[in-house]
């Protein structure tokens, strides 16, 4: 049987800790290590710098790092993997090998292309229009030998699942082995959330420092997931079942290398600091690839009121009125203007900050003119002539631009993936053949309720852990427990209807609700909450990273066996 394929990961966004590439390299025996940099923001960021310069549009923290880590990686026979491509993969792969020629390392580079469809006719004013394509490429440039593979636009899964094909000789239609893989991609791409970072229960670990997570992926698809010896952080069913959590919404995850299947997913705790992962089904890939469309959608202001002590909704209607005044008799009201009163303030506080609330304004408008000094000059002018107290969180600014996201699709089969050898030659690489999936029934049949017994009004996260992120516009609120009475009750009591009551602001939108009947877990999906994308801005927590978290500070009847 064919030796673990160990993959390690280290980097879960543009801009993580610069030093995990070192860590990974040294900190243990690895095969392959790979570098997650593209998020829906990150590829905003990277077209902007394009528009200054043609020659970026990749992540240049990447290059800096492997000035260390290249030869780090070739001694020790560890081939890396990244998406850091970003707009511009060829251009990062010349880089590379500019890099590995000035440091004295010879270097096999290969890459990506074919994501990259901005001149298709999206329609005025698209940055970026990048498809989400598969691990297919990257396996081809491993095959021919490269060392260092760079990519475009990739799903984050791929970065593991290319390598693993290439290192089993997995067919296209291997679809369980492709799907466990899959899975092990998905639990690795966001870095250190798998080890223990941004953890429901993180009182239980020490996670000041967690270290990297890596995959022991075996030839059948199942994998371990662990992480270097001595690193900080924990590996447990519970940090992993997390990170399965985020982002995601129904049973079947669709990619396109393959269909896996969430609701077939078992976790066991192998040790200490390594999970298994085994039972992944996989189905054939949907005949689609997702574009992910970018452009500027205008320009916004902000500003923060502070309001102290008695009368706040007084002094915010005060202050509220005065402004808008404002704004009339500046001939140019913005497209948009949103207030938000955050009643953080204490009564009888003894400190100050605790005594003070805060009246957020935003605008947004397509024209710079109309959020800019219209808006900071209202704002600076009413500092003596308004409420008792008035002050800012800081000085208003002329506005800055800000970006909106948007999703399409496109048939697969007009998308030419690309790979790029090392030694120059291009290899165009088929679509995947889409099958007839095999309709299996989906895993999300409920448990029996629990027994009726008396309760006691608790947090929810008393008893259950949140991870929750952004889908484009809508916002994934994932919820597990770690006990099967304690599944029986969730099951039940955190129906979509709950889950309203639970979080106002999601009342009026559509909210999807998923049963993971082996992860202990229900997934949320809440469509349009995050406005346009977190590029956007449009919501105080943009990208819905605390959402879980408030969800578990609300209050409900939780049985008292549980608590």
């Amino acid at each position: 049987m064919a030796e673990p394929l160990r993959i390690g990961n280290a980097s879960g966004f543009y801009g993580d800790r610069f030093d995990a590439v070192r860590e990974m390299l040294t900190g243990g025996p690895l095969d392959v290590l790979t570098g997650d940099y593209l998020a829906e923001l990150t590829m905003l960021i990277l077209g902007r710098d394009r528009l200054k310069d043609p020659r970026l549009g990749y992540a240049k923290t990447f290059l800096r790092q492997l000035e260390e880590g290249l030869g780090l990686a070739v001694e020790r026979g560890v081939k890396i993997v990244a998406n850091a491509g970003g707009l511009n993969p060829a251009g990062l792969a010349d880089a590379v090998r500019e890099l590995g020629e000035r440091v004295g390392v010879p270097v096999r580079v290969a890459h990506v292309e074919g994501d990259d469809l901005v001149g298709r006719g999206w329609g005025e004013g698209v940055l970026t229009a990048n498809a989400y394509l598969g691990g297919a490429g990257i396996a081809e440039c491993l095959r021919a030998g490269a060392d260092v593979v760079v990519t475009g636009r990739v799903t984050d899964a791929a970065l593991v699942t290319g390598p693993a094909a290439a290192h089993f000789g997995w067919a296209p239609d291997d679809y369980d082995r492709l799907a466990g893989a899959v899975v092990a991609g998905h639990v690795l791409e966001c870095g250190t959330q798998a080890t223990g970072g941004n953890y429901a229960f993180f009182g239980e670990h020490d996670v000041r420092r967690p270290g990297f997570p890596l995959a022991e992926i075996h030839a059948d698809g199942g994998a371990v997931i662990t992480k270097h010896p001595g690193t900080g952080g924990a590996v447990t069913v519970g940090t992993v079942t997390a990170q399965l959590l985020y982002e995601t919404d129904g049973p079947r995850y669709l990619g396109p290398d393959v269909t896996a299947r969430l609701d077939s997913v078992r976790l066991t705790q192998d040790g200490p600091d390594r999970v298994r992962i085994e039972g992944v089904r996989g189905e054939a890939p949907p005949s689609t690839l997702k574009v992910g469309l970018t452009r500027m959608g205008g320009w916004r202001n902000e500003v923060t009121f502070v309001l102290t002590g008695l009368d706040i909704e007084a002094k915010a209607a005060l202050v509220r009125g005065q402004f808008e005044d404002a704004l009339g008799r500046a001939g140019r009201r913005p497209a948009e203007v949103r207030w938000t009163l955050a009643r953080t303030d204490h009564a009888d506080a003894g400190v100050q900050e605790e005594a003070s609330a805060l009246l957020r304004l935003v605008v947004r408008d397509p024209e710079p003119e109309a959020v800019g000094r219209a808006v900071s000059g209202a704002a600076v002018e009413l500092a003596l002539a308004s409420y008792p107290g008035f002050h800012v969180t800081a000085p208003p600014g002329k506005g800055s631009p800000y970006g909106v996201f948007a999703a399409e699709y496109v048939a697969a089969a007009e998308v030419p993936q690309v790979a790029v050898l090392p030694d120059g030659r291009r290899v165009e690489i088929p679509a995947a053949e889409v099958m007839v999936a095999d309709g299996s029934r989906l895993v999300g049949e409920l448990p029996a309720p629990l027994a009726p017994g008396p309760t006691r009004r608790a947090p929810l996260g008393a008893v259950a852990g949140a991870r929750s992120g952004d889908k484009g516009g809508s916002a994934n609120v994932g919820v597990w427990v770690r006990s099967d009475a304690a599944w029986r009750w969730l099951a039940h009591e955190l129906t979509v209807e709950r889950f309203r009551r639970l979080l106002p602001e999601t009342v009026g939108l559509v909210v999807d609700r998923h049963v993971l009947g082996n992860l202990r877990a229900l997934n949320f999906t809440v469509q349009g909450l995050l406005g346009e994308g977190v590029a956007s801005q449009a919501r105080f927590d943009p990208q819905a990273k605390a959402l879980g978290e408030w969800l578990r500070s609300r209050h409900l009847e939780i049985p008292e066996e549980l608590l």
